[in-house]
């Protein structure tokens, strides 16, 4: 229902500009979408993730995601699945299930023993990497998924379906967000601090893990496992460099996701516009989640340069 009102939308979109035009193909007004939805979550808990230093672990879901996908694809095997469309159905609800689960267990670990969290999160990264290479070897020769697009992403590819989930993200990110971000604030810089003012410093924790793993496992179509951690991490850590209070830092990493995404996608379509007339159709077709990657890494060196004179004032 909702998608069917959105590929209408869409449509009628389309029809507003010239043929051939970037807002006049479906499928870039849906990229453009999912690239902006995915901005806006990023950004929103960029700026936790790098505050309470969890770069590492926000990795680490990623890469478990690769068992989670490898545990949807042997399920939906099982379960006698064959069209490339239901494939994908069965496998996003398994992968978001894992990733919570993986997420959650890293925290209780880390609770209930003395090690360091790095040596934790390296342990279940280690684990789900392995599950997921013994199921993908099962599951080679079923050629019903593409692994690449899971790895790398492309915001062209995303459904309508992609994108209502999308959406709810953004909406369940921005409930969490209002309810607790400056108790979560508190927690991560001060736990007894924050426990003396009688806040729920294990329920924050895990809370926000829950939804860092849904950002995770839901963005991975649009940007990929390799690169949503950096979706999460360098757009802050630019900020970080170029502000002075949690607000600033806050707002910041919000727009950055947003440039970095908006220009990623119009700049794999120009390049691939560019080299189609070029070459007489024959185009060279870059993927929008890695331009976006290198934007960011490209503007936090640039950041290093100017940060600190934007500091001073």
């Amino acid at each position: 229902m909702l998608s069917a009102w959105l590929d209408g939308a869409i449509s009628a979109f389309n029809d507003l500009f010239p043929p051939n035009t970037f807002f006049n193909l479906d499928f870039q007004v849906r990229g453009t979408l999912a690239v902006l939805l995915v901005g806006l979550v990023c950004g929103a808990v960029g700026s936790l993730v790098v505050g309470n230093r969890m770069a590492f672990f926000s990795d680490a879901l990623a890469h478990c995601a690769f068992a989670g996908v490898a545990l949807g694809v042997l399920v939906a095997l099982l379960a006698g699945i064959r069209d490339r469309d239901e494939f994908y159905e069965w496998i996003l609800p398994i992968m978001v299930a894992f990733g919570i689960v993986v997420g959650l267990l890293i925290a209780y670990v880390r609770e209930m023993t003395n090690l360091a969290s790095d040596t934790v999160i390296g342990v279940f990264f280690a684990g789900a990497m392995g599950f997921g290479a013994i199921l993908l070897k099962v599951v080679a020769r079923k050629q019903y998924y593409n692994i690449e697009s899971f790895l790398f992403g492309d915001p062209i590819t995303v459904s309508s379906a992609d994108l209502i989930r999308l959406f709810f993200l953004v909406l369940a990110t921005g409930v969490f967000l209002a309810l607790m971000y400056n108790d979560f604030v508190l927690a991560s810089f001060n736990p007894s601090l924050a426990l003396s003012r009688k806040v729920r410093v294990r329920l924050c924790n895990f809370t926000f893990i829950v939804l860092l793993a849904l950002i995770v496992n839901l963005s991975l179509h649009t940007v990929g496992a390799l690169l949503i951690n950096a979706m999460l991490v360098v757009p802050a850590a630019t900020a970080a460099n170029l502000c002075r209070n949690m607000r600033q830092l806050f707002w910041c990493t919000v727009g950055l996701c947003l440039f970095v995404g908006i220009a990623g996608q119009w700049l794999s379509w120009s390049i691939t516009l560019v080299d189609a007339t070029a070459n007489r159709g024959q185009a060279l077709n870059l993927g929008g989640g890695g331009i976006m990657v290198v934007l960011s890494v490209l503007l936090f060196f640039l950041s290093m340069i100017v940060g600190p004179s934007l500091r001073k004032r």
